[in-house]
């Protein structure tokens, strides 16, 4: 085995150890995480927004974007983490960011007409700019995604009757309202949810899928043509209702995915809150045993074909079997998940919460 390889192999048992020592753990108290020899470790961020918005970049550098205009920058792997927020924004609700690297990236505004907006960073988040503001009031973003550090897309709830898809071909700096003419009609009542960042996905250089609900079904979208054309499956998870439908996605690869949602309220159950594909979205088959509650994130584990963490407000669920069966090892409150291809694990939530996946012999 060359060097190279069995670094990735180590990696790899590494990171699946540590989501499998989780399962181990005592139960938590009070929502924190178990004291174990590796699980989630809360990271002090000084602040008390919530963060919905996660990119974790390596094992060194993640940010995360979330209430009241907040963006935080981690390059010391979660030990210390700079406020590095847009000046004069905090009114806004950043729902979602994408990081290239400790020095660029683009975080997602949400909300109607002028509310929702795209900036961007070059420089660590010391400088800001606006490159996207949104001036139709009848529009509302939710999420978006990148193939790769050009080409990106960012997605609307339904106007005029169809998601709207904006482009980026330059990293972000600008962009364009793409054609809806290859965009299937949406169900009534039917949108977008912006709860982790997670509702706009892609893989590879041109797969892209988009989760929805609140219509009589939870579908998945999926383009093979970087969002000119796309088609629609209903999933198994329930929907027919505004709370309830898929909030998150996750594919390893353009073929196996998963899905995760249910109903978002706490009073109310969330049965079958967990799906998987192997043909790129085509079928959707429901997990055998689905997460037990709500889940609004979900995050594949590098280096594997068959390890994913799923995050939601009552806590974090492990498959080993690629979504196919679930069980819950930590009890704390995150809103989404985020997994690197060096080897690590990164949530976020409510109360300022920001967490790292750590194993005790390296973390």
């Amino acid at each position: 085995m060359t060097s190279k390889g069995k670094t990735r192999r180590m990696m790899s048992v590494g990171l699946i150890g540590a989501a499998l020592a989780l399962t181990l753990a005592a139960p938590a108290r009070a929502g924190e995480t178990p004291t174990a020899a590796a699980g989630w470790q809360l990271t002090p961020t000084g602040t008390d927004a919530r963060f919905r918005g996660l990119a974790a970049v390596d094992r060194s550098t993640a940010w995360a974007a979330g209430s009241r205009g907040t963006v935080l920058r981690t390059t010391d792997g979660g030990r210390s983490w700079r406020n590095v927020s847009p000046a004069g924004v905090g009114d806004l609700e950043f729902r979602d960011v994408e990081a290239f690297d400790a020095r660029r990236a683009v975080v997602l505004a949400i909300g109607e007409g002028e509310a929702s907006r795209v900036l961007r960073t070059e420089d660590g988040g010391a400088t800001w700019t606006e490159s996207f503001r949104n001036t139709d009031p009848r529009a509302f973003y939710d999420c978006m995604t990148f193939f790769d550090r050009r080409h990106g897309l960012a997605m609307s709830d339904p106007v005029d009757g169809k998601y709207r898809i904006l482009a980026t071909r330059d990293g972000g700096r600008s962009w364009q309202v793409l054609s809806s003419a290859g965009m299937p009609d949406a169900l009534p009542g039917e949108a977008g949810f912006a709860a982790s960042g997670q509702c706009l996905v892609s893989s590879g250089p041109r797969d892209v899928w988009l989760a929805t609900g609140g219509g009589a079904a939870a579908r998945v979208l999926h383009s093979a043509d970087r969002g000119l054309t796309w088609t629609a499956t209903t999933t198994p998870i329930p929907a027919g209702d505004p709370a309830r439908g898929v909030f998150g996605l996750a594919f390893r690869d353009r073929a196996h995915g998963i899905a995760v949602g249910g109903d978002y309220r706490k009073d109310q159950p969330s049965p079958r809150a967990g799906a998987v594909t192997d043909d790129a979205g085509r079928t959707w088959r429901p997990s055998a045993t689905p997460p037990p509650a709500y889940r609004s994130g979900v995050a594949w584990l590098p280096h594997g074909k068959a390890a994913a963490l799923a995050v939601g407000p009552t806590g974090t669920d492990l498959t080993t079997d690629g979504g196919r069966t679930w069980r819950t090892v930590d009890t704390g409150s995150y809103d989404t998940v985020d997994c690197t291809a060096d080897g690590s694990c990164w949530a976020s939530g409510e109360k300022g919460r920001v967490a790292r996946l750590a194993t005790k012999d390296k973390d």
